[in-house]
């Protein structure tokens, strides 16, 4: 046991689900995660725990609280606690846990509460119902706002229609497709496998929200249950937000566990921590199927674990959409065909917004804590695979203090692209994509490059056209965008 004052560790970790068949009755998030919190310090077998924190860290959710922490803080009776809430972004919780191990280093902090909660699930069913849920405002200011509010939607992509997630996302599979240089039907029966094994996963884990195990051949099938959402993506490739769940994590300092008679069975380290982000606008980015920032951030990250990724026992992938996790393993050298997730990833263990990676910590704990001379890895990305961070966690003591890493300024000097508004002429279409409505296609997005190698964005309703890009490669394909935005082939 290493007993050095200074080491950050995790010793208390809980998730927890609300299923009731009466919304009605749904308890709001703000008590999800105080039950989280309270469940984190049981698991650890320390109530003086939450007696002696210092700062209460809320990642932002879905709903309306002001100051959440200090609302957890003064049911707790630490009224003179820290309260932090984060900015909006999935890559989060990482980034927190490791400003939490530095503060915990430097003895800014001994002791840390981190939780998080989304409620959709009941909210919509009792709207759906009649019922609006009053849910407390928890007022207040809290005393830091953590991350930067980073702007991802520009003039280009607002006016082509672009801003959601689920219309960038399957875009950047239909690129990495083409890089690839598979045909529809083949990367159709890779990706299902691949999520196929997630759903493995999820089926042993008990708090995953789906459990019942889903075969490839189910993933890939459109149904009533598993609409089309956009080309390539049905429902159970999207990220599941439908969710309630919460999420608690207490960090302290190995002298501080000792001090309170936490055993170090309890204890996992954080070994390194890094973070970066890909250009802000998907319209300046080199390609549309790769990420630098998790080449850059997240190889540093195991450079100053020391760990190869080889050498990873267990892997945890942000699991949005399909393409999240290629993009990272291919960035990291990372073997597809391995596991890689712990949880089951956020189409079936539950995507609760921007707090899912609480929860992938937390079973990457617990799994760590059966495993005591495992290493592992948890990956965070916010955004249109735009805000990453990184964390290596062990159950053995580091060889060297925590390190950590900011890698922005060289994910700033990664390739950038231009990008033109008002273009009329020829373009390469470089990747697309089919949003679907309740009656079948809507809408093609295209992002275009032109002759010289500026990016457009284009789009088209032709009936026609929408469904032969369902089931043809349109990637690599020349086409003309005339000065309305639209697109047309041959």
């Amino acid at each position: 046991m290493n007993s050095a004052p200074s080491i950050p560790v995790l010793v208390g970790v809980a998730q927890l689900e609300q299923r009731l068949a009466d919304p009605t009755k749904a308890r709001e998030p703000l008590d999800l995660m105080l039950d989280a919190v309270r469940s984190a310090a049981a698991d650890a077998g320390s109530a003086r725990l939450l007696s002696e924190a210092t700062t209460v860290r809320v990642i932002r959710g879905a709903w309306r609280y002001a100051d959440p922490g200090r609302a957890i803080a003064g049911e707790l009776g630490i009224g003179r606690a820290e309260t932090t809430l984060t900015q909006f972004g999935g890559n989060f919780v990482q980034s927190v846990v490791n400003q939490t191990a530095l503060d915990i280093q430097a003895g800014r902090h001994e002791i840390a509460i981190i939780t998080g909660a989304e409620c959709s699930h009941s909210y919509f069913k009792a709207r759906k119902a009649g019922h609006r849920q009053a849910w407390r405002d928890a007022p207040g200011t809290p005393d830091r706002i953590y991350g930067k509010d980073m702007p991802m939607t520009g003039e280009l992509e607002s006016a082509a229609g672009l801003s959601k997630p689920i219309e960038y996302y399957p875009m950047f599979e239909n690129a990495l497709r083409h890089s690839r240089g598979e045909s529809i039907p083949e990367h159709r029966a890779r990706i299902s496998a691949l999520w196929s094994r997630f759903s493995e996963v999820a089926s042993q884990n008990p708090h995953a929200w789906i459990r019942e195990r889903q075969s490839p051949e189910t993933i890939a099938t459109p149904t009533a249950s598993n609409r089309p959402v956009s080309f390539p993506y049905p429902k159970l490739m999207n990220s599941n937000n439908n969710v309630d769940q919460a999420a608690a994590l207490i960090m302290c300092s190995t002298a501080v566990a000792t001090r309170l008679g936490i055993p170090d069975e309890k204890w996992i380290y954080l070994w390194a921590g890094t973070e970066a982000h890909d250009h802000p606008l998907v319209s300046n980015r080199d390609n549309l199927y790769s990420s630098p920032a998790i080449r850059i951030a997240g190889n540093r990250c195991l450079e100053l674990a020391g760990v190869a990724a080889a050498d990873l026992d267990h892997v945890d992938l942000y699991s949005c959409f399909p393409v999240a996790v290629q993009v990272a393993a291919a960035e990291l050298g990372l073997d597809e065909q391995r596991p890689l997730t712990v949880t089951g990833g956020l189409t079936f263990a539950g995507g609760p917004l921007n707090n899912y990676v609480m929860h992938s910590i937390a079973t990457m704990v617990e799994v760590l804590r059966a495993n005591d001379h495992d290493k592992g890895l948890v990956t965070a990305n916010g955004g249109y695979l735009t805000k990453h961070a990184f964390g290596v966690y062990s159950a053995i003591p580091p060889a060297q203090p925590y390190r950590h890493e900011d890698l922005q300024d060289e994910a700033d000097r990664s390739p950038r692209r231009e990008a033109v508004a008002d273009y009329t002429g020829p373009i390469t279409t470089e990747a697309y994509t089919v949003m679907y409505g309740a009656d079948g296609p809507e809408t093609a997005y295209v992002a275009g490059l032109t002759p010289s190698g500026e990016r457009v964005w284009a789009s088209s309703t032709n009936p026609e056209l929408l469904s032969a890009m369902t089931e043809e490669e349109f990637c690599g394909r020349p086409a003309h965008m005339d000065s309305q935005g639209t697109v047309q082939y041959g």
